[in-house]
C-alpha cells in the first residue's frame, strides 16, 4: 500500500533549486503512462507544502507528470525576508515553469495557492491550459453594499496601527514560538479540516516542521507587513479566464464560507463547480481518491 511509506517517499522526487539568489524545494514525479498528457504544477495554501499533496503526486501522476513547489517562504523553501505578496509566488511559479516544464500545464491550487495559480493563468496565459482551485479565499467575489467602502475608509488607519503593535518584534515573535508547537498547530488543523480522523502525526509534523526552520519567524512578519497587491483580484480576473477552470469547496470549510463558491460561478459561467461532503478547507487532503479521481477526469474531458 503506497500509504504505508512515509509522507516523503510518495511525493516524488525532492530537489533543490536557486531562485533570484534564494533557495526553493520542488518535487516531480513522471508520468507512468502517458508522455502527451499536459503536465500538473501543484501549488500548495498558506502555512503548507509539497508534503501536503502527499495523497494527491502519485495517482495524478498516473497519467501526468506531476509538479509541486514549495513556495518562498513555506515548506522546505527559504524563509527569507522579501516582499511576499501573490505577484513574488506568481513570479516563482512562472520561472519554475520557463526553466523545467516549457509546455502548458494544468495548475492546481489550495487556499492562497488557489489564487496564484488563477492570478498566473492572467499574468502568463501562453504558460496555463486549465486551472483546479480548492477553494477560493478571496472576498472580492462577493456583492458588497456601497456603504462598505466608507466603512473600510474609517477601519483602515485603526486596523493599520493594531498591526504595526502585533507585528513589533518584541510582541510577534513570542507569539509565533506559541503558536509554532505541535500541539496548537493540531487545534488550528481542527479548524480547518471538518474531521479530527484526518489530522494525523504525519499531517501535524508537515505543518510545523517549516516553522522552526531558521528565519520563519522574520519571514512570517514580513508576509503580514507587506502591502497587499490589489491588481490580482479574483472579482476582476474570473470574468476574463476562457481557458476550462474548476473549483472544489468542502461543505464544511470554516475558513472561507462555502457560500463563496456560487459569487465565483456567476462571475464565469463557465468554471465548473464541484462541492465536497465530508471536506472542509483542504478537500484534497480529506477526501483525496474523489478529488484525484475528478480531476483527471475533468483534465480528459475539458483540457485539450
Amino acid at each position: 500500500m503506497v500509504d504505508a511509506l512515509p509522507w516523503r517517499q510518495r511525493i516524488g522526487s525532492q530537489r533543490d533549486w536557486m531562485w533570484r539568489g534564494w533557495q526553493t524545494r520542488y518535487t516531480y514525479m513522471r508520468s507512468q503512462k502517458s508522455e502527451s498528457a499536459p503536465p500538473l504544477m501543484l501549488i500548495h495554501g498558506f502555512g503548507a507544502s509539497i508534503g501536503h499533496w502527499r495523497h494527491n503526486v502519485s495517482a495524478l501522476s498516473q497519467h501526468h507528470t506531476v509538479y509541486a513547489l514549495d513556495l518562498l517562504g513555506f515548506g522546505a523553501s527559504e524563509k527569507a525576508i522579501a516582499p511576499y505578496n501573490v505577484v513574488l509566488w506568481i513570479e516563482q511559479v512562472h520561472d519554475f515553469w520557463l526553466t523545467f516544464v516549457r509546455e502548458p500545464v494544468v495548475l492546481i491550487g489550495n487556499s492562497i495557492g488557489s489564487m496564484v495559480c488563477l492570478a498566473a493563468a492572467k499574468a502568463y496565459p501562453e504558460m496555463v491550459k486549465g486551472v483546479v482551485m480548492l477553494n477560493l479565499p478571496d472576498s472580492s467575489v462577493l456583492e458588497t453594499p456601497e456603504w462598505t467602502g466608507t466603512a473600510v475608509k474609517v477601519f483602515r488607519p485603526i486596523a493599520a496601527v493594531g498591526k504595526s503593535i502585533f507585528t513589533f518584534p518584541l510582541i510577534f515573535n513570542p507569539f509565533f514560538r506559541v503558536l509554532r508547537s505541535s500541539r496548537l498547530i493540531r487545534l488550528w488543523a481542527r479548524q480547518a479540516y471538518s474531521s479530527s480522523d484526518s489530522i494525523s502525526d504525519e499531517l501535524v509534523e508537515i505543518l510545523s516542521i517549516p516553522a522552526r526552520d531558521r528565519g520563519a519567524v522574520k519571514a512570517l512578519r514580513s508576509m503580514v507587513t507587506t502591502p497587499k497587491i490589489t491588481e490580482y483580484r479574483a472579482r476582476s480576473i474570473l470574468p476574463t479566464i476562457t481557458i476550462p477552470m474548476l473549483l472544489f469547496w468542502g461543505k464544511q470549510d470554516k475558513f472561507v464560507p462555502p457560500s463563496l463558491a456560487e459569487c465565483c460561478v456567476k462571475l464565469n459561467p463557465k468554471l465548473e463547480l464541484v462541492e465536497i461532503e465530508n471536506a472542509g478547507h483542504c478537500p484534497h487532503d480529506e477526501q483525496p481518491e474523489l478529488v484525484n479521481r475528478k480531476i483527471l477526469s475533468w483534465i480528459e474531458e475539458c483540457v485539450r
